[in-house]
């Protein structure tokens, strides 16, 4: 979908949603991101998703495709999360914290595929990451809007989102 104002979208889970929205942040061609839900029934609470209710932990990213691809995006994102680990990524586990690319342009849907091909022979694993079409996106409560910029001190920020960052920021400077 392009929105004139936000560029293309594409929403991504790879565990707890601050880290994929802190780290988003930080790459150039990225307009604006925002957390959510997604992947199960509409209009969640973090509660429900908490429990298991079939949503995931999501993040959309809007960006100008005319200063970053979808592929250098789906590589970031491969880079701070685990592609192969099911339903867990670090110390969160849960349905809610599955590896997943959610796509609404079926051009999209095909780079996806095409990228994951390509990387599977760059993990031991295999990469297990879904690639579905959006379905009932929700946006979080406000709380989890820029949780790593309202909260750096906090200790889930700095022992958990920090380093995916500097190892994002590492790669980004390659």
């Amino acid at each position: 979908m392009i929105n004139i104002a936000f560029g293309k979208e594409i929403i991504l889970g790879g565990g707890c949603f601050w880290c994929v929205e802190a780290s988003f942040d930080r790459v150039e061609g990225v307009l604006k991101t925002e957390v959510g839900y997604s992947g199960g029934k509409a209009n969640p609470s973090y509660e429900s998703v908490s429990r298991g209710d079939g949503n995931i932990e999501v993040a959309k990213i809007n960006y100008d495709e005319s200063q970053i691809s979808l592929e250098k995006l789906l590589e970031l994102f491969f880079v701070i999360h685990d592609p192969t680990s099911k339903d867990k990524q670090g110390t969160d586990v849960g349905v809610q914290y599955r590896s997943v690319i959610f796509y609404e342009d079926e051009a999209d849907k095909k780079i996806i595929q095409a990228f994951i091909t390509k990387q599977a022979s760059n993990y031991a694993k295999p990469i297990v990451t879904q690639v579905s079409k959006l379905q009932n996106y929700t946006k979080a409560e406000e709380y989890h809007q820029k949780y790593f910029e309202k909260n750096p001190n906090q200790a889930y920020c700095q022992v958990i989102i920090a380093p995916k960052i500097k190892k994002l920021e590492a790669h980004l400077d390659k």
